[in-house]
């Protein structure tokens, strides 16, 4: 039969997900639990090589770099990204603060190809993304840091519906965070960090219409706001933890459970919290390399690390597989380089700075290299 052969009855014996929730929604409940262990399949597919990795409920295939830009424009150290319920892909990038023309984010069709790009307003500062549905319609949700310190709700276009700055209300940040003129830093001038500076970094969505913001690079606060961006109330902060943080870089809102807990990536500490809506600490899980984001799909709660892998916990919130695992290289003995492409092995990762779901279970990750990665890794089980 040959091994192109097999693979197709192998994927027509394989068992069709026909429910799925992401980011922009809630979760059906199936079980899943199973331990993980890489399996290297290798054929021919444009001329790379096929990557399989994963057992029984976690094998994906992985393809790097699938996402690729047109000439005229240049990935500037990737961030986040999101994806749509058309299957479109929006990736986010820091990008550098002289080249304000130059768009931060891009939209990809459901074969990587490019599609259109927007908003040079977060040039120098880009980071958190995300796809939420309101009624009819989904809109993006784009948060910035370093040199531009603020927030927006966008459509699908790019087009802006409102952008804020630093809730003053709060109490908590310094007098001029809250004006663009003031935090939009040009030539040589640098940001301002430190507890009392807005330096949000990602978005979580509430069954109300409101979100969190967490403003993890600056006061380590989680803010709440109301469906129309308005500001609420505060939990968190600086601290030692069980509901204080060191670098909240990460946020989400579980509902794997039948209710709303909030999922935080502590990452300087290494550990994800878990945690009412009122901020009450109920759970910390330890054992991670600098937790960057979360996302779920059914049973599964995904959380990239920084140190070279992505981690899927279960239900009880254990975790289950670790994909593309290269701590040892990256972090140990440090062979490879964020800044050198050369180093890095296919089916491993450098540098995960976020990944999230497709509707489908497929995963898609965006790496925090100077060259910028995106990858994706399609469940095939």
């Amino acid at each position: 039969m040959g091994l192109p052969g097999l693979r197709n009855l192998i994927s027509l014996l394989l068992p069709m997900q026909n429910q799925s929730t992401t980011r922009r929604g809630f979760l059906a409940t199936t079980g899943a639990s199973a331990l993980f262990a890489p399996n290297l399949l290798l054929g021919k597919k444009n001329s790379e090589k096929q990557i399989i990795v994963g057992t029984d409920e976690y094998q994906f295939e992985t393809v790097h770099d699938w996402a690729q830009l047109p000439d005229k424009y240049t990935w500037q150290t990737t961030h986040n990204l999101a994806v749509d319920q058309a299957d479109f892909v929006y990736v986010i990038h820091e990008g550098r603060k002289h080249l304000t023309d130059h768009p931060s984010i891009f939209v990809f069709d459901p074969d990587g190809k490019f599609v259109r790009a927007f908003g040079s307003q977060f040039q120098g500062g880009g980071h958190g993304i995300e796809v939420r549905q309101e009624g009819n319609e989904e809109f993006l949700y784009v948060c910035a840091y370093q040199n531009i310190k603020a927030f927006a709700k966008l459509t699908l276009r790019g087009e802006v519906v409102w952008e804020k700055y630093a809730p003053m209300e709060s109490g908590v940040y310094k007098k001029g965070e809250d004006k663009e003129e003031s935090v939009r830093f040009t030539g040589k001038a640098r940001p301002r960090w430190g507890r009392d500076a807005f330096l949000p970094t990602n978005f979580a969505f509430l069954k109300d219409g409101g979100f969190l913001l967490s403003d993890g690079y600056g006061s380590f606060w989680i803010h709440r706001y109301d469906k129309d961006g308005n500001w609420l109330s505060k939990f968190g902060g600086p601290g030692k933890g069980e509901g204080t943080f060191q670098t909240p870089h990460g946020i989400w809102v579980d509902h794997r459970n039948g209710k709303e807990t909030v999922v935080i990536c502590d990452r300087a500490r290494h550990t994800v919290q878990f945690l009412n809506l009122d901020g009450t600490h109920i759970q910390t899980v330890e054992g991670f390399g600098l937790p960057a984001n979360a996302d779920t799909w059914k049973d599964l709660l995904m959380i990239p690390e920084l140190h070279a892998r992505i981690s899927l916990l279960d239900k009880s919130n254990k975790v289950v597989a670790r994909l593309g695992d290269d701590v040892e290289n990256v972090v140990t003995h440090k062979k490879v380089s964020r800044g050198n492409s050369k180093t890095w092995k296919p089916g491993k990762f450098v540098h995960p700075h976020d990944a999230c779901f497709s509707p489908q279970g497929d995963i898609f990750v965006a790496e925090w290299v100077q060259t910028g990665r995106i990858s994706k890794l399609k469940r095939i089980s």
